[in-house]
């Protein structure tokens, strides 16, 4: 009889591990030069100081299937790099808002403390330029990710 239960165990134990390593999720993976991370969010805020302008910059990043989709760029003040061609978003908060959608396969960063490279999901603000040396580039992508890279991950 106790073979039979000890079996039974081992074949929940089998199946379980075949849905860790075989079962992908969409997600969004972090990686820098210490490691991966995830959000567990859909969609994140990367923001910085403009190192011309001074003023801060942001864009919205929303994951649609295996890409990142830029939906918006906002900023105080039209200056160097400022897009002139989007199409404004009407706002009251103080910045101007341009639409973009824009598909992308990944993001790459070049994080700096001088700027203050800033992640921002719904709950919470990660600064990056903390959590990596400066100048240092961080690739952020959408990605179909394994179960196990979750239940063994860290996340954001």
């Amino acid at each position: 009889m106790k073979s039979k239960v000890f079996g039974g165990g081992a074949i929940i134990i089998v199946l379980f591990s075949l849905v860790l390593f075989f079962i992908r999720v969409p997600g969004i993976q972090i990686n820098m030069k210490d490691g991966s991370y995830f959000l567990k969010e859909n969609s994140f805020t990367l923001h910085w100081i403009h190192s011309v302008e001074k003023e801060p910059w942001f864009e919205v990043y929303e994951r649609q299937g295996d890409q990142l989709l830029l939906t918006e760029t906002y900023f105080k003040t039209f200056g160097a790099g400022v897009p002139s061609d989007g199409e404004i978003i009407d706002s009251d908060d103080g910045y101007i808002h341009m639409k973009v959608n824009r598909a992308m396969d990944d993001v790459n960063v070049v994080v700096s403390s001088n700027v203050k490279t800033t992640l921002t999901t719904q709950e919470k603000d990660i600064k990056l330029y903390d959590m990596v040396d400066d100048y240092e580039e961080v690739h952020i992508q959408s990605k179909q990710l394994y179960l196990w890279n979750l239940v063994g991950g860290e996340f954001l």
